[in-house]
């Protein structure tokens, strides 16, 4: 049976299919990922939360980096995949996407914002720390190049966007809500993550443990595979495409 056929035939037999995504299935869209050769930490040092909070340079470091688009994280286009993962959802198959990723791809792709659970936040956006208030990225260019410290217009709260940065606390709504959806899934689709972050990586073996399959999609092994029932090592643009295919045959 060939690598699409066995996917297919657990996605076919499942009911309930919850989606997890990593920086794997964005750098088959040019999104470099963080932590490979060549990724994001190889050339630029994280910018702790703490750090951000407390020194203006260092805000102005890290909004340099939005500004210059330095991180590469945002600009790109969803491909293949993320394609696949949408017609699923749209097809009533998947019923949540939850996602490493702060790239705004899965939305891009057709899968509606209230069934994506972003557990490391968005790069699109910013929000303010303290009010919440979300501000869109072009309204705050002015702002920023006139040397402003981009803080809140309602509360004077610090603005950042809303990424989940080193140090940052996680995001306590979205992550019971990943974890709500882990218990309920009966299939859980790994694509693109080394699950190698935590608590992030816990969600999927959550879901085995709970009775529900587990396949994994990664270019490179990952520390759950011994616990899945699926293991494909390829591309997920193709597999998944020859997945669709079969589904719908």
């Amino acid at each position: 049976m060939s690598d699409a056929a066995a996917l297919a035939r657990l996605i076919d037999k499942a009911s309930r299919v919850v989606v997890f995504t990593g920086a794997g299935i964005s750098t088959e869209s040019g999104i470099p990922d963080f932590r490979s050769p060549g990724g994001v930490w190889s050339k630029m040092k994280p910018i702790y939360f703490q750090d951000f909070v407390a020194s203006r340079d260092k805000r102005r470091e890290s909004w340099a980096r939005v500004f210059n688009r330095s991180a590469g994280w945002v600009g790109a286009s969803p491909n293949a995949g993320h394609f696949a993962v949408a017609k699923l959802v749209a097809a009533g198959k998947v019923t949540s996407v939850i996602t490493q990723n702060v790239d705004n791809l899965h939305q891009d792709s057709g899968v509606p914002d209230d069934l994506v659970i972003e557990i490391h936040g968005n790069a699109t956006y910013a929000r303010c720390l303290t009010c919440g208030k979300r501000y869109e990225i072009d309204s705050l260019t002015p702002r920023w190049e006139a040397g402003e410290d981009l803080t809140c217009v309602f509360c004077t709260g610090l603005l950042k966007t809303a990424t989940i940065s080193f140090g940052q606390p996680m995001p306590e709504d979205k992550m019971a809500l990943a974890a709500e959806e882990a218990l309920l899934c009966d299939l859980c689709l790994v694509l693109g993550s080394s699950l190698v972050v935590y608590p992030a990586a816990s969600i999927p073996i959550e879901a085995k443990r709970n009775g529900a399959r587990l396949a994994i999609v990664n270019r490179e092994p990952t520390d759950q595979d011994p616990y899945a029932d699926l293991v494909l090592n390829t591309e997920i643009g193709p597999l998944m495409s020859d997945v669709l295919e079969r589904l719908s045959d």
